[in-house]
């Protein structure tokens, strides 16, 4: 199953590049010396996407930065990069040397290209304007381009003119190759992790990490601390650390994560033992001893023997593994063995094994466990706000996870449930999408049972506006979120008519989800006679904007709209891709209106009318369409093959 994240624009695998002048942002920071590539793995990384552009007929226009020059500075030119990719590439690679970065060489050189050339472009941090994000730089990239591809994760958390910026002035945009591999692999860790999921943070400070431990505390079943960091938790317990490491305005902070992890049940470990050292040297007296018991004089450098141990129990089971950053000084050869205990232990448990760029990503390259880890991440910065949580400019101009749902409705006993989820969520692990079985109420234990140690969740399809009361037969949504239950179908066409649901009772009810920690997928649409009265823009226009009534911005990213054309349920008609496209596209429109357009953004919309395995790659290959409601078609097996187009 390939993993795949939905687009806000499309993937390089969905635009037509045949002679059209194609903007590739890539990261080419690469490492130099006397104008020498020592390391090429970032140029390797971006092959893919630059050969499936230039096969396709597409005209290649390369950006990238290196370094952090003030302004035009050769001894930042990406001269060396467009000679090696020229080799690796087999063809050559037109260097557009040029101070202003689209200036008189570089719009010479584009007008002068043939389809499948490629050129790239100076450093674009030539330009001041770049790190500011300001216009002119951002169009002038656009007016040498028809289309943009970002394939620089490493630099996604950056709003600059060639991350962001540019995206304003052209017509389509999508994410090449790399992008969408990192936050497929990142996206699924930290969202819809294989479980026990397990997350190895080290490195030297506290305060670099503490949003990432913050964040991650609400998402593992084991968090491990090592590295430099650690002796400030060992603090924080009241030990002695001689002269190791020490943040002394993060040990309450320290306490304070402590005591999440314990109150949600996470298996927090800090090293027992410590290899220490009397001075800051490969070849110095160093001993283990208990991390409890570190004198004054000596200072902590690695984990030791019995917490190697211990990390290792812990992780050798584990299905999910997220490490940034190295357990001790692995620079120095002899304290390097805690770092390479970690990467011994992940590069032979039986689960996904992610390494979150920077020095442990350096470390597994040094070390040579690289071909046994499942990925290794090019963005140090990146990864690590992204583990923290944080929105990353030049990753949401082109990304939405795809979400599927499959509305079971009035069907399947328990048993007969549970029997169906279980083999389906097999087929559907790790699919790369958000998949949801939204299930009748009766049945919500036992699928939740069924899909457990899956990444497939459990929703509710219908919920009351009320937290309790005298409401015989209905369920809350504290009720919903105590069994467990994620998601939950609210406004569907037949509660609208079947039971006179109206906007405003829609409105409250995903007010009582989103408060409950629950996603709402609000259904908005439009019956045959009102799309031959041409009201049908005006119609999900007006129950968008009620739904999302007195719902702030920040809260509004959590909800999933599902546009479902009711004239298209079990009709057997279906709404063409253009049709399903252009309501999507005025819903997005609206939710503009109502915030922004980067709240907009970030909102997915599914369609709901009569999805199939034959029309599902069509109808989710369009640019507002983030997935779908799927109603009799998720109770077939061959409802994989709507997941898994």
């Amino acid at each position: 199953m390939k993993e795949r994240f939905m687009l806000n624009k499309k993937t390089v695998d969905d635009l037509q590049f045949k002679g059209k002048r194609v903007l590739v942002r890539c990261d080419f920071n690469v490492p130099l010396k006397d104008g020498v590539i020592t390391d090429e793995s970032r140029i390797a990384a971006a092959i893919p996407t630059i050969k499936k552009i230039m096969d396709d007929g597409g005209k290649v226009i390369l950006c990238s930065h290196l370094g952090k020059p003030k302004g035009p500075d050769q001894a930042f030119t990406l001269a060396p990069v467009a000679k090696r990719l020229g080799k690796i590439l087999g063809k050559e690679v037109i260097f557009a040397a040029d101070d202003e970065v689209v200036g008189n060489n570089a719009k010479k050189a584009v007008s002068e290209m043939k389809d499948g050339d490629a050129i790239l472009l100076e450093n674009t941090r030539f330009r001041k304007e770049e790190s500011k994000n300001e216009e002119t730089f951002s169009k002038d990239l656009a007016s040498i381009a028809d289309c943009y591809v970002n394939d620089a994760f490493g630099s996604a958390h950056r709003a600059h003119c060639s991350t962001e910026g540019v995206t304003k002035f052209v017509n389509e945009s999508a994410a090449g190759y790399l992008m969408q591999k990192e936050i497929d692999y990142l996206g699924n860790a930290v969202e819809n992790p294989v479980r026990p999921f397990a997350a190895v943070l080290g490195g030297a400070k506290v305060s670099d990490k503490i949003e990432v431990i913050n964040n991650l505390l609400d998402k593992v079943d084991i968090l491990i601390i090592g590295g430099g960091m650690a002796y400030t938790f060992l603090k924080a317990k009241g030990y002695e650390i001689g002269n190791s490491l020490l943040e002394e305005d993060k040990i309450d902070y320290a306490k304070e994560m402590m005591e999440k992890a314990a109150a949600k049940g996470v298996n927090f470990l800090i090293p027992t033992d410590s290899v220490v050292v009397r001075e800051f040297k490969n070849d110095t007296e160093f001993k283990t001893v208990s991390a409890d018991k570190i004198e004054i004089g000596w200072m902590g450098v690695d984990i030791g023997k019995q917490t190697q141990e211990l990390f290792r129990n812990a992780l050798k089971n584990a299905k999910t593994v997220v490490w940034n950053g190295p357990m001790g000084v692995f620079e120095f050869e002899n304290f390097a063995k805690g770092t390479i205990a970690i990467a011994d232990v992940l590069a032979h448990i039986d689960g996904t094994t992610i390494i979150g760029g920077g020095d442990s990503a350096a470390a597994v390259n040094q070390l040579g466990f690289a071909d046994k880890m499942s990925h290794i991440s090019t963005g140090g910065g990146a990864s690590l706000e992204f583990l923290e949580g944080k929105e990353l400019p030049g990753e949401l101009v082109v990304l939405r996870r795809k979400i599927i749902a499959g509305n079971w409705k009035m069907n399947k006993t328990p048993n007969e449930a549970a029997k169906f989820a279980k083999e389906l969520a097999v087929k559907l692990n790790n699919s790369g999408a958000e998949c949801v079985f939204c299930v009748p109420f009766v049945d919500l234990i036992p699928v939740l049972e069924a899909v457990k140690g899956t990444t497939v969740k459990v929703g509710a399809q219908n919920m009351h506006f009320e937290a309790n009361g005298a409401y015989t037969g209905e369920i809350s949504a504290g009720m919903l979120a105590e069994t467990g239950v994620s998601h939950v179908i609210i406004g569907h066409s037949e509660r609208r008519e079947y039971f006179a649901e109206t906007d405003e009772a829609v409105n409250k009810k995903a007010i009582q989800a989103l408060s409950n920690s629950l996603i709402p997928i609000i259904c908005v649409g439009e019956k045959l006679y009102q799309r031959e009265q041409g009201i049908t823009f005006d119609l999900v226009r007006m129950q968008t904007r009620i739904a999302l009534k007195d719902i702030s911005a920040k809260t509004a990213e959590n909800v999933v709209i599902a546009y479902e054309p009711i004239w298209a349920i079990g009709t057997g008609k279906t709404a063409t891709a253009e049709q399903a496209e252009e309501v999507c596209k005025a819903i997005r429109a609206v939710l503009s209106e109502i915030y922004d357009e980067t709240t907009a953004g970030k909102i997915r919309i599914q369609y709901g009318g009569s999805v199939s395995p034959a029309n599902a790659k069509e109808l989710f290959s369009m640019p507002d369409i983030d997935g779908g409601l799927v109603g009799g078609a998720s109770l077939k097996m061959d409802f994989e093959q709507i997941v898994c187009y």
